[in-house]
C-alpha cells in the first residue's frame, strides 16, 4: 500500500513539475485549438536522446500512443520501469540514438507534464479538470511543431509512431509535408472506426459513472475515480490483444486454485490479468486525461478535414512514406493501412507497405517483432543515405 501510495504521489507531482524537460510556451505564443479555443500558457514535458548534428537533419520525433509518455527510452518516474519502446530506440538499435537526435513528448491533454486537465488552471489556481478545452490530434501536432521550432529544428528527419501516435504521424505527413522528410505511421489508420468509438464510449462511461469522479473535480476533492478507470483501462486492453493471444496466455486456466468457487473472485487467469492491469493503470495515469485522449482519437478523420477524400491530404507531398500493420490487429486492421495506401498512391507520393505476420495483436508494435524492426530499419537506413546523413550503411 506503501509504494501505491507513493506512485500515486509521484503522478500527482509528474502532472505540473515532471522529471523530463520542459518547454513553457507563454501569453505572448499561444496554441491556438481546433475547438475555436485558445490554450495559454501552457508547457509540454519532453525527452531527448542522441545528439543532433551540425546540420540539424537528424532528429526524429516519437509519437506516443493513448496512455504513453515522453519516456520512449529511459525509465518512467511513476513504475520505475524501463521506456516503453527501449526495444526499438538506443544505441546501436533499430532506431539508433547514436546516429539520430531523438525526441518524444507527452502529449497536450496527457498527464506527465504537458498541459492537461490535471494541470493547474493559471486563472482559478486549481487543476483544470473538464475546464480544459477539448483537444485534437491536430492540436498535439500544433504543439509538438512549437516544440521542434523551439529546439531550433527546421525538417524532422522522421516522424513515428503507433496507435494514436500513428495518427499523429500521419496528421505532420498532411498539415507539415514540408517539415517531415519521412514518415512510419504504424498500426493506425486515417480515422477513427465506429467500433473504436463505442469501446471508447464505454471506457468513458465507466470513468464518470465512479461516484469519486465527482463531475471531472476529483482533484479538488482529493479523490480518485480508481474503480472506473479501472474498468476502462481493462476494456480497452482486450483490444489490444487477439483472441490468438488470450488462448495461447491463459486459455481457460484458473487463477491459484483447483476449482471453480461458484461466486465472483477471479476465478480464470485472464480475470486476474485484467485486474492487475486495471489497477496498476490508475497509479500512472489520470482519469480526465483518458477522457481527453480518447475523444481526441474518435475525432481524428483525416479525410473530413480535408474535403473528404484522403488523397488530398497528401497532394503533392514529397514525404516518404512506410505503413506498417499487423494480421492479428483487430483495433486497426490492415485495411486501414492499405486505405491509406492507396490514397498516397493516387496522390503519387513515395510509400512502401509491409504487413507483419503475428498473432499478439494490436500491442505487437510495442513488442520485440524481428519482421517489423527489419522493416522499420530497412526503411530508416535507405531514407538515411537519400537525406546524406552521416554514418549511414
Amino acid at each position: 500500500m506503501a509504494a501505491r501510495r507513493a506512485r500515486k504521489l509521484k503522478a500527482t507531482n509528474e502532472a505540473t513539475d515532471p522529471s523530463s524537460r520542459v518547454a513553457r510556451f507563454g501569453p505572448d505564443r499561444p496554441l491556438s485549438l481546433d475547438s475555436g479555443k485558445v490554450l495559454s500558457p501552457f508547457q509540454i514535458a519532453y525527452e531527448t536522446y542522441g545528439a543532433l548534428n551540425e546540420a540539424r537533419s537528424n532528429a526524429i520525433l516519437i509519437c506516443h500512443a493513448l496512455t504513453g509518455d515522453q519516456y520512449v527510452a529511459s525509465r518512467n518516474p511513476i513504475t520505475g520501469k524501463p521506456g516503453w519502446w527501449e526495444s526499438l530506440v538506443g544505441p546501436g538499435k533499430v532506431i539508433d540514438t547514436g546516429r539520430f537526435f531523438v525526441i518524444c513528448s507527452n502529449v497536450i491533454g496527457g498527464c506527465l507534464g504537458s498541459t492537461g486537465p490535471a494541470s493547474l488552471n493559471p486563472e482559478t489556481g486549481r487543476a483544470y479538470g473538464l475546464d480544459l478545452p477539448i483537444v485534437t490530434i491536430g492540436d498535439m501536432v500544433r504543439a509538438q511543431t512549437m516544440l521542434v521550432d523551439e529546439l531550433g529544428i527546421d525538417r524532422l528527419f522522421s516522424v513515428i509512431g503507433g496507435s494514436m501516435g500513428g495518427m499523429q504521424v500521419l496528421e505532420w505527413a498532411a498539415s507539415y509535408p514540408e517539415r517531415v522528410f519521412t514518415a512510419l505511421p504504424i498500426a493506425a489508420g486515417a480515422r477513427h472506426s465506429a467500433q473504436n468509438i463505442a469501446f471508447h464510449e464505454v471506457g468513458r462511461q465507466a470513468v464518470m459513472a465512479d461516484p469519486e469522479w465527482c463531475g471531472g473535480r476529483y482533484i479538488d476533492e482529493g479523490r480518485r475515480p480508481e474503480k472506473g478507470l479501472a474498468v476502462a483501462r481493462m476494456a480497452a486492453h482486450i483490444t489490444y490483444l487477439s483472441e490468438t493471444a488470450l488462448h495461447r496466455k491463459f486459455g481457460r486456466n484458473l487463477q491459484d486454485r483447483e476449482t471453480l468457487t461458484f461466486g465472483f473472485d477471479a476465478d480464470f487467469q485472464i480475470e486476474s490479468y485484467l485486474r492487475h492491469q486495471g489497477m496498476t493503470f490508475v497509479d500512472r495515469f489520470d482519469a480526465n486525461s483518458y477522457l481527453y485522449m480518447t475523444r481526441a482519437m474518435d475525432y481524428f478523420d483525416l479525410a473530413a478535414d480535408r474535403g473528404g477524400r484522403l488523397a488530398d491530404a497528401f497532394r503533392n507531398t514529397e514525404t516518404r512514406f512506410c505503413l506498417v500493420s499487423f494480421t492479428s490487429d483487430w483495433l486497426f486492421p490492415t485495411e486501414e493501412s492499405r486505405t491509406v495506401v492507396r490514397a498516397l498512391n493516387a496522390a503519387g507520393a513515395s510509400v512502401s507497405f509491409v504487413e507483419i505476420e503475428t498473432d499478439r495483436g494490436h500491442d505487437a508494435f510495442l513488442l520485440e517483432e524481428p519482421e517489423f524492426f527489419a522493416a522499420v530499419g530497412g526503411f530508416l537506413d535507405s531514407a538515411a543515405r537519400a537525406r546524406g546523413l552521416e554514418d549511414a550503411p
